[in-house]
């Protein structure tokens, strides 16, 4: 495994990370039992990973449950936890300020420690990403004093949030969506890294997309599912485009997580793994190296035929 800075105050973290949402029991996509999730966390620190994110809703509450028994002989110093505010335990929305330390509270029992490394607001409206305007990063600041936590920032989607949550707040961390086919937020990256602020990058394989293993046949049933006939089609055609510029097919997917961790600024990547064989896959992205050239051709994909479509999520 290769270790990158994080946050102050925090050790250095795995260039991959394990995304907790699978562990959770009903957690939307595939239900894992209890035993496979804490094998697969198991799993992870076999292999060197050492950050974890979760959040309360994964599994309502039971993914951070899952993760915390599977961590509990760990050693804490040596562990990575991020965790969120915002998208609560039983399924309902709450970004009110007065509610922040009642949401941690409940994560940090049902993780079973005493501190998380970093606190995030989960993907809120755009107007909570001022800090002119909102309390809550007071509250946060006052967590940190408290040690509860030791950074806080959000997850978000867009270079527009990034640059507002960085220009009004202490914001020390934020979880954005960036890959091949998403690539605004990479706007925000020279001043996260300025700045100090880690990033973390979610969702790299397009929710799938980036494997390789669709085409515009594909058809979906879970959350993919609002994705239009037009939407599978245009993905397809772009997704052959991504395998003409690698020259390949072969592990199409760890080079689109190589493509993430390419970029100084990335402090981890967090793909999805259902099971022990995807984690193996995803950590080997860490083995690839991708010339710079090979990098601006992607870049230069997005920028003159993806950007413009405005792929929805």
């Amino acid at each position: 495994m290769k270790y990158k800075k994080y946050i102050k105050n925090s050790i250095n973290i795995s260039e991959i990370g394990l995304g907790a949402w699978q562990l959770g029991q009903n957690s939307g996509w595939k239900s894992m039992t209890e035993t496979k999730a804490i094998k697969l966390v198991h799993k992870s620190l076999d292999f060197g990973i050492n950050f974890f994110d979760t959040a309360p809703n994964y599994g309502h509450g039971t993914g951070e449950e899952r993760l915390g028994k599977a961590l509990k002989g760990a050693d804490r110093s040596k562990i990575v936890i991020n965790t969120k505010f915002g998208h609560t335990h039983t399924g309902t929305l709450n970004f009110n300020s007065n509610y922040i330390r009642e949401s941690l509270e409940g994560s940090l029992k049902r993780l079973q420690v005493e501190y998380v490394d970093s606190l995030i607001i989960h993907n809120p409206p755009s107007k909570y990403f001022d800090g002119n305007k909102n309390d809550h990063y007071e509250i946060l600041e006052k967590l940190i004093e408290e040690g509860k936590i030791k950074a806080y920032g959000a997850s978000l989607d867009t270079y527009e949030d990034m640059k507002l949550l960085m220009d009004t707040t202490n914001s020390k961390v934020m979880e954005v969506f960036f890959n091949i086919f998403h690539q605004d937020t990479l706007r925000g990256f020279e001043q996260a890294q300025n700045e100090k602020v880690g990033i973390i990058v979610k969702i790299p394989l397009d929710s799938g997309w980036l494997t390789g293993k669709y085409n515009s046949e594909s058809s979906f049933k879970d959350i993919r599912s609002r994705w239009t006939k037009e939407d599978i089609e245009t993905r397809a055609k772009l997704v052959n485009k991504v395998k003409s510029i690698f020259g390949t097919e072969e592990n199409l997917a760890q080079k689109a997580i190589a493509f993430c961790l390419s970029y100084d600024a990335v402090s981890t990547v967090i793909p999805g793994n259902v099971t022990i064989e995807q984690l193996t896959s995803n950590v080997q992205s860490i083995d690839i190296s991708l010339s710079r050239s090979l990098i601006e051709e992607l870049e230069k994909l997005y920028q003159t035929e993806i950007k413009k479509r405005n792929l929805p999520w």
